[in-house]
């Protein structure tokens, strides 16, 4: 028996009042419970954690994937590469949370803590168990430069021309926001 739940619901409960003994007892034993829950959520959480692949990205974007209602990440690895992740529904308290935590963290790198979940027999998705803010988006101009491209379908003389029309210069880093003008220059 783990009497340190009965403790922190004594706490949580408060003092007995004299006369209340069996109401204040059932209230403890209700708290118990509770945490007793609450722990083996934490639990469950931690050893996703504890098991998940972790890399550093940049969040280009968050989106709600329309088949699935699952917030949809658009990652730029360190190398270039993009990654989607996905986050649990919309609609459930975690996926809207999740959602709402990497809108705050857009053109940011972030750590990524990622683990595959599977959805069906031979199929299975990655995503998202959390999220660690990292800093500013800077971004490595050759890394910029390849998103770019990405963005223009492959057209290399669009790209470029993108590029100078944001002012952007070759230099060792840019931001998000003057890759996003050069994006936005693309349109």
């Amino acid at each position: 028996m783990d009497y340190s739940l009965v403790t922190a619901a004594a706490q949580a409960a408060g003092p007995c009042t004299p006369g209340e003994e069996a109401a204040w007892g059932r209230r403890v034993q209700g708290l118990a419970v509770d945490l007793h829950m609450i722990a083996a959520q934490v639990a469950q959480e931690t050893a996703r954690l504890e098991s998940a692949a972790k890399f550093v990205a940049l969040l280009e974007k968050v989106e709600i994937e329309e088949s699935s209602r699952r917030g949809l990440l658009t990652l730029r690895t360190a190398d270039g590469s993009a990654e989607e992740i996905r986050t649990e529904q919309q609609e459930t308290d975690r996926g809207r949370q999740m959602i709402e935590r990497a809108r705050s963290l857009l053109g940011r790198w972030v750590l990524v803590y990622r683990y595959n979940e599977s959805v069906g027999r031979q199929k299975s998705v990655r995503m998202v168990a959390h999220l660690m803010d990292m800093g500013e988006g800077v971004i490595a101009v050759n890394i910029a430069k390849n998103v770019l491209l990405d963005a223009a379908g492959g057209d290399a003389a669009r790209a470029r021309a993108a590029w100078e029309a944001a002012g952007l210069r070759d230099v060792v880093t840019v931001t998000a926001a003057e890759l996003a003008k050069a994006r936005a220059a693309l349109n």
